[in-house]
């Protein structure tokens, strides 16, 4: 049995992509979405999915956090989780498709499943969490957010790819 070992280099990028969604959870977009994602959704290009996920759980805490938990600190525990699925999944599409198709391709299914992961997906996950604590009535509440998730998922994976694509020689030099 293979066991994964993470190298030193690797852990440092880690932690400066962990530090990195704590600054984009100071940006906010909308209430507690923010540019938290996209050092996860790099991450998960660059380190791989296992990786891209532990910094999408901690960026999500990161912009709860700086918001103050308003869902409750439950709901967020909740997103976070929804977060590293998210990450994970998108860094696992990414790299099963990048042998199949064209670098366009891949970037478009990639985008796709990653904001369907980041919108409806993590949303569900967090009206099922806060059904259970609050009732249904305020689980629906949260179908408000969705285009706001959906604009921010798209333009934190966007930007991921533009910068995945932009440091191109840089990543080589990782592993």
């Amino acid at each position: 049995m293979k066991t994964a070992r993470i190298t030193t280099k690797q852990l440092v990028i880690t932690a400066l992509f962990i530090a990195l969604s704590f600054v984009g959870a100071n940006i906010k977009i909308f209430g507690t979405i923010a540019f938290d994602s996209l050092p996860a959704f790099l991450a998960a290009l660059v380190l791989g999915p296992a990786l891209g996920a532990v910094i999408g759980l901690l960026g999500h805490l990161a912009t709860a956090l700086t918001s103050g938990f308003p869902l409750s600190l439950p709901i967020h525990l909740a997103v976070a989780i929804a977060m590293a699925l998210t990450m994970y999944v998108f860094g696992w599409v990414h790299r099963v498709m990048a042998p199949r198709t064209t670098p366009m391709m891949n970037r478009l299914i990639t985008g796709a499943v990653g904001t369907f992961m980041n919108g409806p997906v993590s949303l569900g996950i967090s009206m099922l969490a806060l059904g259970i604590i609050a009732g249904r009535d305020a689980a629906m509440g949260l179908l408000t957010m969705l285009p706001f998730l959906l604009i921010a998922s798209i333009a934190n994976i966007v930007l991921a790819f533009i910068l995945h694509g932009s440091l191109a020689g840089v990543w080589e030099n990782i592993d």
